[in-house]
C-alpha cells in the first residue's frame, strides 16, 4: 500500500504528524489489518479552508505512486482540536469524484 495523507492546515503549527506516522508503522487505526507493507508517499495539508486544494494535492501524490489517499484524523475526527473539519465531506466527495476508481480513500489515520 502506498499512502498519501492529507491533513488540516490549522493543525500544522502544533502537530508534527507523529500519531499518523505511528499508525502506519504499527498498523493501527485505519491501517489495522493491512498485511502488505505501507509506504508513505506524501504528507501535505489540504491548503486551508475550504480544502479545495485537497484534490490537486491528492492527484500529485497519486502521480508519485500513491494508491491510497487518507484524510488525516484532524480532518475527519477533529483530533487533536476537538473540532471536525466542516469541509470534510466536500473534500472526500471531490476525491471520490476526481480520482481514479482504483484509488482507495480512507477517512482517518488514528483513533
Amino acid at each position: 500500500m502506498k499512502v498519501g495523507i492529507i491533513r488540516c492546515l490549522q493543525t500544522e503549527n502544533f502537530c508534527p504528524g507523529t500519531f499518523d506516522f505511528k499508525a502506519i508503522a504499527d498498523k493501527t487505526g485505519v491501517f489495522e489489518g493491512v498485511e502488505e507493507d505501507i509506504e508513505l508517499v506524501g504528507f501535505i495539508s489540504c491548503g486551508g479552508c475550504p480544502g479545495k486544494n485537497a484534490i490537486l494535492r491528492a492527484k500529485k501524490m497519486v502521480k508519485l505512486g500513491a494508491d491510497t489517499i487518507v484524510l488525516a484524523s484532524c480532518i475527519e475526527k477533529g483530533t487533536p482540536l476537538g473540532y471536525k473539519c466542516p469541509f470534510a465531506k466536500m473534500m472526500k466527495d471531490s476525491l471520490v469524484k476526481g480520482l481514479a476508481e482504483n484509488i482507495k480513500i480512507l477517512d482517518y489515520t488514528h483513533e
